[in-house]
């Protein structure tokens, strides 16, 4: 492709990708370009001299896990990298992180949403602003099977967004500077998500025990060093997710609670306080997975209230995991 040949040359290899940085006010301006917030598993797709791999943003491999996105990629350039999301779609077509869970089951609703071009033809794109990598993702990349997507973006005002976003019943609108070059593994605020829906990721410390293994999961939020519990999260589950959830905690089973701000002296309002009778009841694990929470709100004691469970995020570093808030429509960005 003509300009590209003056580019550095770069191996088809991981890449660690650039993170976006939660915001309570979405930018606005001409400066910025919207995306809708997919709601699935991060994943890099590698052709290195004809060797595709699906690779998640820990480098852990896909391949196994969603053999049928691999073999769909096969007309994903030589020499290419690419970035995007893993993502299970109902039968409206909107994203939905349960379904993404029964990979086996729902196949044949998981598609790869491809939002950003690396490398191409072993030419390192990432110095190049966001709108260009777009225009050369547009151009090069044509790939025949429906499971590979490239996501849209969207040249509007930001209210404009957020009421298509709503209406849909979509999470939410990731905004990204035009003129942004791909900063690996940083969250600079050059890319921003901005969530509409009441969810957040947590980090599993306990459960308590009952049918097919437990009964519900002690959940909590990193400030700092800190981990700090928020809820107990009882519904949501099934007998099989249950189970699912229960093998995966069995072997990070500790002695020691790893909350730094239990227990606490009371239940509170909505009997959502762990005191030290109810920790009795616990069973304690080191804090190594991640679960997707929703809840109607924050209570003015930082917990969550009417918490449901909705699945294992296997693609999120525990230590990332910080509070959100749903936004507001913001001010103009400058």
């Amino acid at each position: 492709m003509q300009g590209l040949e003056s580019l550095p040359r770069r191996e088809a290899a991981f890449i660690k990708p650039m993170e976006c940085l939660a915001v309570t006010t979405l930018p606005e301006g001409s400066a910025w370009l919207y995306e809708i917030k997919l709601d699935g598993y991060r994943a890099l797709a590698i052709n290195s001299k004809g060797n595709l791999s699906l690779v998640s943003r820990h480098r852990k491999s896909f391949n196994r896990q969603y053999p049928y996105i691999v073999e769909a990629l096969t007309d994903l350039p030589e020499n290419t990298v690419v970035d995007g999301e893993v993502v299970a779609l109902d039968e409206a077509g909107r994203p939905n992180f349960n379904l993404l869970q029964h990979s086996r089951s729902q196949a044949s609703r998981i598609c790869y949403f491809i939002f950003d071009v690396l490398v191409y033809h072993s030419h390192d794109l990432t110095r190049l602003p966001l709108i260009e990598r777009r225009e050369i993702m547009g151009s090069v990349l044509k790939i025949a099977s429906p499971r590979i997507r490239i996501a849209e973006y969207f040249e509007t005002s930001a209210e404009k967004m957020l009421s298509a976003v709503r209406g849909q019943g979509l999470e939410g609108v990731i905004a990204k500077r035009k003129n942004s070059r791909y900063e690996a593994g940083k969250r600079s605020g050059s890319w921003v998500k901005y969530r509409l829906n009441s969810g957040q990721e947590l980090v599993i410390g306990g459960y308590v025990p009952g049918a097919h293994g437990l009964d519900s999961i002690v959940v909590g939020y990193y400030r700092g060093q800190d981990l700090l519990y928020v809820a107990r999260v009882r519904n949501g589950f099934v007998p099989a997710s249950r189970r699912q959830v229960f093998e995966k905690l069995r072997p990070l089973v500790v002695p020691a609670c790893p909350f730094a701000n239990l227990p606490e002296r009371h239940k509170g309002r909505w009997g959502d306080g762990l005191t030290a009778e109810d920790m009795v009841k616990c069973v304690w694990v080191r804090p190594k997975l991640v679960a997707q929470v929703e809840y109607l709100e924050w209570t003015e004691s930082d917990h969550l209230r009417h918490s449901k469970f909705g699945g294992l995020r296997e693609d999120k570093d525990p230590r990332a995991v910080v509070k959100e808030r749903v936004g507001r429509l913001g001010r103009r960005d400058p």
